[in-house]
């Protein structure tokens, strides 16, 4: 196979009946079906996904998996199973639009040191409410940035401010990460680096990848050529505290992980004050459940310090790039 696009599912038999058939649709033809397969991993789901793959989707493979790993462990079991060229990590709840993948397969093929892309990712609910033109999604919208204290950003979206589509983010650009909603990796590069670390369970976890691969010397990019639609919070909606937690220890973790000495202690000192200034901010807001979330965070990160250490300590002595050009010069929370 020269690529599998693979989904990951847990109990989500809604999503699949809504948006796997543009999958199927789009991305599987009579030419290129000895190419090209779409895969289903399923993380030991309850309901009806099983039967609604076997009766509806024939055409569509299925790993199945025990039970739910996450989405970190579940892709890094399904892609032990894939021999592609390459394989297209696709969220349960993405819209695909004719040709989407071609743009994505050339692009790799034609630059070998690249080893992640993605499409330009939309909003699926502004183009259901019929907005012109429709906004850029959450997760990944043109492309993922960070900055100087490991805070994630996109070309379309800063912290919660999500920008329209005017075709402003329209050329190919070189990214620090590329979304886990829509990410197509060369498999064996994904592979050789471990994939993703199943520690983080869920969140963030594609960034620390695209970091790994970074300091591996591989680029990025977003292509815009290529668009999908995301509807955002399938797994778990953006309010809710689980992902508040997932996302600050997370960040902990991975800048932990990665920074290299002569910035690891400066941003974490930063990145203290202002976490708690962030729990501060949630309790004036009433989200108290927040708030917690954001305590538990930093200290289940310090429980989880030993294990990462250990992780760091390799990844640094293996860095052939040790702090990659494409982190942003500029702090995103003072920036408009």
């Amino acid at each position: 196979m020269h690529c599998s696009v693979v989904i990951l599912n847990w109990n989500g038999v809604d999503m699949l009946r809504r948006y796997l058939p543009s999958v199927v649709r789009h991305t599987l033809t009579p030419a290129n079906k000895e190419q090209i397969e779409v895969v289903v991993a399923d993380n030991g789901s309850t309901d009806d996904s099983l039967t609604l793959l076997s009766e509806q989707f024939p055409e569509v493979k299925l790993i199945p998996l025990d039970r739910n790993y996450g989405f970190a462990e579940g892709y890094n079991r399904a892609i032990s199973l894939i021999d592609s060229d390459y394989t297209v990590l696709l969220n349960s709840d993405v819209e695909v639009t004719p040709g989407w993948l071609t743009p994505l397969l050339q692009y790799m093929d034609q630059h070998p040191q690249t080893a992640a892309c993605q499409p330009k990712i939309l909003s699926w609910l502004s183009r259901e409410a019929g907005d012109q033109p429709v906004r850029f999604e959450h997760a990944g919208a043109a492309g993922g940035l960070i900055d100087l204290l490991g805070y994630p950003y996109c070309r379309g979206r800063r912290m919660s401010e999500v920008e329209t589509d005017h075709g402003q983010y329209d050329t190919i650009a070189p990214v620090f990460w590329t979304s886990g909603a829509a990410m197509c990796v060369r498999t064996q590069v994904y592979k050789d680096l471990g994939g993703l670390d199943p520690d983080f369970f869920a969140h963030m976890e594609e960034i620390d990848l695209c970091w790994r691969m970074q300091c591996q010397g591989y680029q990025l990019v977003c292509i815009p050529q290529s668009a999908v639609y995301h509807l955002g919070g399938g797994a778990l909606n953006y309010g809710n505290p689980r992902k508040t937690y997932l996302n600050f220890r997370n960040n902990l973790l991975m800048l932990y992980k990665n920074l290299p000495a002569s910035r690891l202690w400066w941003v974490l000192s930063c990145r203290f004050f202002l976490d708690y200034a962030a729990a501060a901010a949630f309790l004036l807001k009433g989200q108290t459940a927040d708030m917690k979330a954001v305590f538990k965070a930093r200290y289940d990160f310090l429980k989880m310090i030993p294990v990462f250490r250990i992780k760091r300590q390799t990844l640094r002595q293996n860095a052939r790039v040790s702090y990659p050009d494409t982190i942003s010069r500029k702090f995103i929370l003072l920036s408009r």
